[in-house]
């Protein structure tokens, strides 16, 4: 079987198709080409599109009928995590060590992660060095022990990837994530695909219809100047 995908314009960084238009199989699947541009990255964030590929594939950017949702304000951590973070003495910090982030993410799954191309971590680290794209870190004394990384559009942050090397370092990225995120007006983190492991750290689904509709509305809404200024984000109350 044939299929077709419209090739994105090399001139023109900001079209994207009409995300209605991605295809049943494999699901989501929109366009093909282009480059990873800031400009056209940004684009595609803001339209509920992301890219993803593998080494030797061509550009393909992605809007899948389903995407997984958190909830920041909802967001509650177990009793156990609570517990645990605080008799580990994890520390977390915002934008302190992105390429260390990225570079983490694209190595600690192995071949499961190997759309993290060199390709996408430098215009990842484009976008971060423009203040599109952002990291948390774990840290454990001074070693980095988890993280993740992903796209602010508006109220709405779109995560890529999170790492851990030590037990509960990526759920305590998310949790001070989202205390920080939520107290300074941020509204949805977008996950992408659904998980089990996402579904075990509260993702949700929502319908690519409903997921573009609230796009279009956080997109727009202007969160705290101080959000993602490089910082330590622990919080006394958690």
């Amino acid at each position: 079987m044939t299929i077709y995908l419209p090739p994105l314009d090399d001139d023109n960084p900001e079209f994207f198709p009409p995300v209605s238009s991605a295809l049943e199989e494999p699901d989501g699947l929109l366009a093909i080409g282009g480059d990873l541009s800031p400009e056209r990255l940004r684009a595609a964030y803001s339209r509920g599109i992301f890219p993803w590929f593998g080494i030797d594939e061509p550009l393909l950017w992605w809007s899948p009928s389903e995407r997984a949702v958190i909830d920041p304000i909802s967001f509650v951590p177990s009793r156990s995590l609570r517990k645990y973070v605080r008799k580990q003495g994890y520390r977390v910090s915002i934008n302190r060590a992105f390429d260390q982030v990225i570079q983490h993410c694209a190595l600690i799954r192995g071949e499961k992660q190997v759309w993290i191309t060199s390709e996408m971590r430098e215009a990842y680290t484009r976008l971060h060095q423009l203040g599109s794209a952002h990291s948390v870190e774990v840290w454990q004394d001074e070693e980095l022990i988890g993280g993740l990384y992903g796209v602010n559009v508006g109220s709405l942050f779109c995560g890529e990837s999170m790492f851990s090397l030590k037990t509960n370092a990526s759920k305590t990225a998310l949790w001070y994530f989202c205390e920080h995120f939520k107290r300074h007006g941020g509204k949805l983190i977008d996950c992408q695909m659904m998980t089990d492991h996402l579904a075990s750290l509260g993702a949700e689904p929502i319908q690519r219809q409903d997921f573009t509709q609230l796009l279009c509305e956080l997109k727009h809404q202007i969160t705290d100047a101080s959000l993602f200024r490089s910082q330590w984000i622990g919080f006394n109350h958690v």
